[in-house]
Order: structure tokens, then sequence, then C-alpha cells
């Protein structure tokens, strides 16, 4: 375990790199004995240095959710970071790229509480009863700790990435809200664009098998702290796209498909008898040194009055 002066330093050293976008070496590096527990110490230090200068939290976002990142990381849980209000741009406008020092962008659901929310026990029910509404966004990550060293080109360790915002940088969220039973969140499907061109798709499901379990994981996570989920708070549940590097200039859309069936069986072989599609749209423009954000429209397809009998489909 650190001690409570080194912890205060860096924490320090990350609020001033997140300032004047100055990458940091590896903590992990010249902290060798350094554990989970002590980043998220760094972390905590950090956000009352923000809280100072009139900052306030906004929300959450969980990170490292797939089975894969986890393996990669070498730990078995995911990891979870304050949303501060000045990392939230609005959609359809344009980012500033000085704000950041490598931003990459990824696609996430968004879950906007309606109650508190407040473990130990909180469950995925719990999740879906506290969620006013969720909506798709997009998170930028710009970690202030290189993700490889400039030296020896070894990577991160999950310490850092903890200390630091959990590499968080920024956060658009888009599109219609829609309540947390109306679809079947695991077959949420996403296509991420950049400069009109296809980058990364995914599906919600891979997000710990669906989204809302990351957000029961984090109640659960941060009751020990005396800390809850409170109304209004909004959680990115956790990527399902790989990150996409973006530079000055570069749009980047996201398209999100939700799909729902419905199914009225007299038979049982009688299949699946219409598909529900919303889809959210992204168009945006660009200006000088900056980094586009989505504008998000949804289209609604009504199904058709469809019945099944023997084996037949009747419209």
């Amino acid at each position: 375990m650190l001690d409570a002066t080194t912890i205060a330093t860096l924490a320090r050293q990350l609020y001033d790199a997140r300032k004047t976008r100055t990458p940091l070496r590896h903590f992990s590096r010249a902290h060798p004995q350094m554990t989970i527990d002590d980043g998220y110490a760094i972390q905590r230090e950090w956000v009352k240095l923000e809280l100072a200068d009139g900052r306030t939290i906004r929300g959450r976002k969980i990170g490292l959710t797939s089975r894969a990142m986890q393996q990669a990381s070498r730990i078995t849980e995911p990891d979870y970071a304050p949303l501060m209000d000045d990392m939230f741009f609005e959609q359809g406008g344009d980012i500033p790229i000085q704000r950041f020092i490598a931003p990459r962008v990824e696609v996430e659901l968004a879950f906007v509480l309606g109650r508190p929310l407040r473990g130990p026990g909180a469950t995925l029910f719990d999740v879906l009863a506290a969620t006013a509404y969720v909506c798709p966004a997009l998170e930028i990550i710009a970690a202030r700790i290189e993700q490889f060293d400039r030296e020896t080109r070894a990577p991160r360790k999950v310490f850092d990435t903890i200390s630091d915002f959990a590499a968080n940088a920024g956060i658009v969220l888009g599109g219609r809200p829609v309540k947390p039973d109306a679809v079947d969140l695991r077959w949420v499907g996403a296509m991420l664009f950049k400069n009109g061109v296809v980058e990364e798709t995914g599906l919600a499901a891979g997000v710990l098998n669906h989204p809302a379990t990351g957000v029961a994981w984090l109640a659960n996570k941060i009751a020990p702290h005396d800390e809850q989920l409170n109304v209004g708070d909004v959680v990115l549940a956790g990527s399902f796209t790989r990150p996409t590097a973006v530079d000055a200039c570069d749009g980047t859309n996201v398209v999100i498909l939700i799909t729902s069936t419905t199914t009225n069986i007299a038979s049982p072989r009688c299949p699946e008898l219409f598909t529900v599609r919303r889809t959210w749209s992204a168009t945006d423009t660009c200006g000088n040194q900056s980094l586009c954000s989505q504008t998000i429209t949804i289209v609604d397809t009504t199904p058709p009055n469809i019945t099944c009998a023997d084996d037949q489909i009747v419209e």
C-alpha cells in the first residue's frame, strides 16, 4: 500500500496533467508495490482537487466490462471512475481537441437514474427499477498516463488506469431516451463510423451479458465507502466496441439499433412474427481543430399486425 503523502502527490500529478495535457509515465513503474486499492485512493484524492475547483460529479463510468479486457488486464471485475460535470459535451457540436492528450472513442449505453441506488445487495432488477431512461452515448477516453511506456513500450497496468479516472475524459449523450424495460437491452447493436467508414461494431450483451449488470456491480462496489448512485446520475455501463482513435476534424457517428421481438404462438413450430426496430442515427459537421460529436435521432418502424395459427402467418 502507498502512504498518504505519495497518494496525494500522484493525485496532484494527474490533476495537473489533465489541465496541461502532459502525459505521465506509469505510476506502477515508479511504485511496483502499487495495488488496486491504491489506484482508487489516488482517484478519490484527485476528485477532491476537482471538487475544490467547483466541479461536481454527474455520474460514474464503468470500464473493463468485457471478459477479453479483464483477462488482458489480469483482473476479474470491472473498474469505475467519476464523471465530472466538465466532461459532458452537447450532441451535434464540436469538441475542442486541445482538451485531450490522445483521444479515442467508444460506444456505450448510459443509464440515467430516476431513483437512488444503493448497495450492498443491488441487483440487475433494482437497476432497471431505479432507471428513468437509457440513451446511447459516446465516451471519449484520453488517458493522462501513457498507454505504453515511452522507453520500454511496456503497457500500463490496471492500477495506473484506475487512478487515471479509468482513462475517461469526455462523454456525449444522444438520442431520444427509452425506458429500460421497453426493449431487451442485451440486443442493442452499434456501428461506429469515423469519417463515413465503419470502424467498429458491437452488441450490448458483451457488457457482462447485460449492461445493467455493471450498474448493479457499481452500486455494490461503492457501498463500503458510504457512497451511492443518486437521482439524475448518469452511469456509463461499459463499452461494447473497441476504442477508435480520433484526431482533429475527424467526424465520429454512431448508429445504434434496438431490436425487440414479439411472438404470438399458437403452434410450437410458429416462427418469430415481427421485429420492432428503432434506429439511433447520427450526423455531424466538423469545425477546425475539433472532434465531432453526434446528432442523434430515432426513427421508429411500426410492426405489422400479425397473428399466428397452425404454422401459418397471417397479416
